[in-house]
């Protein structure tokens, strides 16, 4: 008789096939089986397709960076204006991707094919009326940021472009909210291969007038990133509508649905004032930089171009928790909703202190990639360095604040946000630059005081547990 052996495949081969699974596409349901698992499979590709959203503004940065420091400002001034519009988008999609989750989670897939067209909905209906102000009054509005006459006549046409096809930026994170809150992680992220492909071919050419291309200079960047968001737009339609095994939005869903468009509008406000006052801040630190000329502008721009590179796949674990969250709770299981939180916290941590510990040794080398003005390179550096000292509670900070979303309690990290930003950073940054003379570094350093008082704030309120009766 012979004996029968279970042959285990070793813990390496189980690894590489469960990436291979999630670069691919998981058929798995995440409200069930081993956590580390659906972890794994939620944030590998939700953690590229924050590397591939990041991509278009680093890729801008790297050509932009060769028509001197005044195109540079131009952007980082644009790019602190066009955070308005991720805030709204950004506040959207967190309250879709909790809608569409929570469905998903109680096994009705037509209940989040119908939540994800009132989003999209609302994100046409934002773009309309923020694109055409913003494509009218763009050099306006680099004048209110404090840009010098010399930017203003560089950037004008980079600044309607880029704020004006905000419409783009909208209904990309609207419908890749709708792919993770269902779980398909895979599609969202396939779907920015395809954009910025197009933005890597088109960004050279249309900047500095490669083959049958015209020269646009900076203005050539903006129109190459708004072929590519577009581009990837229309793709996610495609997607949408062809359906996947967890979603697909049917034509005769095409109408507005009252009571779960002003329950996802009820949401969404609380999530657009979060990252409203998120990114608000920003611009008003950028006003603080300012005060010290081109360079430090151009070496704040830089800095935080290559900190949003290395730091948004940590959205990517931060997305998979508030969908796992937003899943969990759908199935009435809150204790796996909160070791999923806690677990990618941890998973989080490792990789930020890891990422700092490497920018506080190597921060000039990194910036010399993109720069190499020597008034620009030990501003840019001593920003990356300061900033690091912080990413281990940036790292809690940032999982804790998603997992709330996920819940549905979008009023939390508003109310955190607000106290932390508004009344702790931007003071802070103005007393240690200005009133201190720390210059720009006093700017860098209020921006780690505040992430660590987030953190410590968001973890005091997750262990008190409201977030788990939220209904939504």
């Amino acid at each position: 008789m012979e004996m029968q052996q279970t042959v285990t495949a070793p813990p390496t081969s189980r690894l590489w096939s469960s990436i291979r699974e999630a670069i691919r596409g998981s058929r798995q349901d995440f409200t069930t089986g081993n956590l580390n698992r659906a972890i794994l499979l939620l944030a590998i590709p939700m953690i590229l397709e924050m590397v591939l959203e990041s991509l278009f503004a680093v890729v801008d940065v790297f050509w932009v960076g060769r028509l001197g420091a005044d195109a540079v400002a131009t952007v980082g001034l644009t790019e602190s204006l066009l955070s308005l519009v991720f805030a709204i988008g950004l506040g959207l999609s967190l309250s879709t991707t909790a809608m569409v989750a929570r469905r998903i989670g109680e096994k009705d897939p037509a209940g989040a094919a119908v939540a994800g067209v009132q989003a999209i909905v609302l994100g046409l209906a934002v773009s309309a009326i923020v694109g055409l102000l913003c494509l009218f009054y763009a050099p306006r509005l680099l004048r209110l940021m404090g840009a010098s006459p010399e930017i203003v006549a560089i950037g004008s046409a980079y600044a309607r472009i880029a704020l004006g096809g905000s419409g783009a930026i909208m209904l990309l994170f609207l419908n890749n909210a709708i792919f993770r809150g269902a779980g398909d992680a895979a599609i969202a992220m396939r779907l920015l291969w395809v954009s910025n492909i197009i933005n890597l071919v088109l960004d050279p050419c249309l900047i500095f007038g490669l083959g049958p291309f015209p020269k646009l200079g900076v203005t050539g960047a903006a129109l190459a990133t708004f072929t590519g968001r577009s581009i990837g737009v229309l793709y996610q339609f495609y997607r949408l509508l062809r359906g996947t095994e967890r979603i697909r939005l049917l034509r005769q869903q095409f109408r507005i649905n009252l009571r779960v468009l002003l329950r996802l509008l009820r949401v969404s406000l609380t999530g657009i004032l979060q990252f409203a006052i998120a990114h608000t801040s920003w611009i008003g630190l950028v006003r603080i930089v300012s005060v010290f000329g081109s360079a430090a502008l151009a070496g704040y721009t830089i800095a935080i171009r290559i900190i949003i590179f290395i730091i948004l796949p940590s959205w990517g674990l931060s997305n998979a928790a508030a969908t796992l969250v937003g899943q969990n709770l759908g199935a009435k299981q809150p204790e796996r909703a909160e070791a999923s939180v806690w677990r990618t916290g941890f998973y989080n941590m490792l990789f930020l202190g890891a990422v700092g510990l490497f920018f506080v040794f190597f921060a000039e080398p990194v910036v010399r990639l993109f720069t190499r003005d020597p008034l620009v390179v030990p501003l840019a550096a001593s920003c990356l360095r300061i900033l690091s000292y912080g990413n281990v509670a940036y790292a809690y900070a940032m999982v804790m604040l998603q997992a709330f979303n996920g819940a549905g309690d979008t009023v939390t990290p508003t109310v955190v946000n607000f106290f932390c930003f508004w009344l702790l950073e931007i003071p802070l940054a103005y007393f240690l630059a200005i009133t201190a003379r720390m210059h720009s570094d006093g700017v860098f350093f209020s921006i780690v005081v505040a992430q660590a008082s987030i953190a410590a704030v968001s973890i005091i309120l997750f262990k008190r547990g409201r977030w788990k009766r939220e209904q939504i």
